[in-house]
């Protein structure tokens, strides 16, 4: 009998765990790595353009295989556009061909009025 109980008490432990965890395991792509990852970019996207820099592709590429579920896109889009509403000097046209340039399809634009829940 005791052991009945601890079995059930087992499982009602692991059932709240997954749930409490859930949400968490969503998205697993966060502002701070999107900005790490496109670090590199910033003087290409504020300059005059000329040649991408390699760690910019890398980190393009990056992201693009990191993420891969809806929500993890949404989140880099989130971190996109306000980035490009919250740094002034941006060349919206060198930002809006850097996944081409680096080899990366990304299917919405990058602009800062981007709808990401779409």
């Amino acid at each position: 009998m005791a052991c009945s109980m601890i079995y059930k008490l087992t499982c009602v432990l692991v059932a709240c765990m997954l749930v409490v965890s859930a949400p968490y395991a969503e998205a697993a792509v966060t502002c701070n790595s999107v900005y790490s990852n496109l670090y590199p970019c910033l003087s290409y996207v504020s300059g005059n353009g000329g040649p991408v820099p390699p760690p910019c592709c890398t980190g393009i590429k990056s992201l693009s295989t990191t993420a891969k579920s809806t929500p993890d896109r949404q989140t880099v889009c989130r971190c996109l556009t306000q980035a490009a509403r919250g740094v002034n000097g941006l060349n919206m046209k060198l930002i809006a061909s850097l996944p081409s340039k680096c080899g990366v399809y990304i299917p919405y634009p990058i602009s800062p009025s981007t709808d990401c829940s779409k």
